[in-house]
């Protein structure tokens, strides 16, 4: 039987960065700081300096690194907050919970992040309707690159919203050499798993440029608690990032630029060696991608993965049904011009094995089946 490939090789990170890893974890459980230990705080200054922001914080995942921001903004029912339908169901679940309402955008068919044009018709229509306030846009860094910001930021400021960037996957691209957080006035960070830089468990981070944003987020991450023990001056909730996890990160954080270049050398050598027969999702103009995922399109997708599992190349679809059609979101409001973008690509999508360690003998089998099953 074909040994499968790996999808994600999370062991050979960890056997690269054993010793590192092994005693930050045990100094954490020796010192019995598992909760804001320093390691927390060493964490987000250097997450800070790594994506060029003022300030950061870290919490207990990336979903809670999005709704921080708009509990801090006061989001209410009747406002309105633009994201996109092609993406994980943590960029948009966070609004109604709040009690605002998401308004679905179309994404670029290169890129598969949000189409400016789809999200500045959204925003007129909402506001010429007038039954919601315009308030956030969440711009979505999918698969590992940066959305258009200078565009999206321009369509934002225009409108008087705020912006996000849920950089989930793709924490470390650029575009133009800088950060979404240069356009953005927060950007949010998974640590989950199977991300870029990701830890051992659930994690996440925000970065921000307003001082006084962030003390009010980090004030209704601990409860609405005050700087004074048991005094409460806001109705919070309890979003820390584990210490431990923390120390894992650290030792990431060491390798993690390294880590993007080789998947940039990853995915060209994708490209050189079935760019013939499919393209991958282009990345923008001037971006630096993370490659948190490698995607192509494929007719038959069904029939093309089961191809590739007979050859033992694991694939996943990222993702087979946009968020606007599904069962809690289909109440919402969407595009004028609809999300026929986001449709199509659903239907086709596959990615590929993808990470840091992606080389040699593995990649060249996952060329190899996907030239055979494509009949290149």
């Amino acid at each position: 039987m074909t040994t499968p490939v790996p999808f994600i090789d999370l062991a050979a990170q960890r056997e690269r960065i054993r010793e590192k890893l092994e005693s930050s974890i045990a100094s954490v459980i020796e010192s019995g700081r598992y909760i804001l230990g320093p390691e927390v705080k060493e964490l987000e200054e250097r997450l800070r300096d790594f994506g060029k922001a003022p300030h950061a914080l870290a919490c207990a995942n990336g979903t809670d690194a999005l709704v921080l921001p708009l509990m801090a903004w006061g989001l209410k029912p009747g406002d309105a907050v633009f994201v996109p339908s092609f993406t994980f169901a943590s960029t948009a679940e966070v609004v109604p919970w709040l009690g605002a309402t998401p308004v679905f955008i179309d994404v670029k068919p290169d890129t598969y992040c949000m189409d400016p044009e789809s999200l500045s018709a959204a925003i007129e229509q909402v506001k010429a309707d007038g039954k919601l306030n315009p308030r956030v846009v969440i711009a979505v860094d999918l698969f590992g690159q940066p959305a258009n910001y200078p565009q999206i930021s321009g369509i934002a400021r225009k409108h008087g919203l705020k912006l996000i960037a849920d950089s989930a996957q793709g924490f470390g691209c650029t575009l133009n050499g800088n950060h979404p957080i240069h356009w953005a006035d927060v950007t949010t960070i998974s640590f989950y798993p199977a991300k870029p830089l990701g830890g051992y468990g659930d994690g996440g981070a925000l970065l921000c440029k307003d001082e006084e944003l962030l003390k009010t987020i980090r004030c209704l991450a601990t409860h609405g608690q005050s700087q004074t023990t048991y005094d409460y001056i806001r109705i919070g909730m309890n979003s820390r990032l584990d210490t431990i996890q923390a120390a894992v990160l650290l030792a990431k954080m060491d390798v993690f630029e390294d880590e993007i270049r080789t998947r940039n050398e990853a995915a060209a050598r994708y490209a050189d060696g079935f760019g013939d027969l499919v393209s991958p999702h282009h990345v923008i103009d001037g971006g630096v991608s993370v490659w948190a995922q490698y995607t192509i399109e494929v007719d038959n997708r069904d029939e093309f993965r089961k191809k590739l599992i007979d050859e033992g190349v694991p694939t996943a679809v990222y993702y087979p049904k946009p968020l606007h059609v599904q069962k809690p979101y289909t109440g919402f409001g969407r595009a004028p011009t609809g999300l026929h973008v986001t449709e199509a690509a659903c239907e086709r999508v596959v990615s590929l094995p993808m990470d840091g360690y992606l080389y040699g003998q593995r990649q060249d089998r996952v060329i190899a089946a996907v030239r055979k099953a494509l009949g290149g």
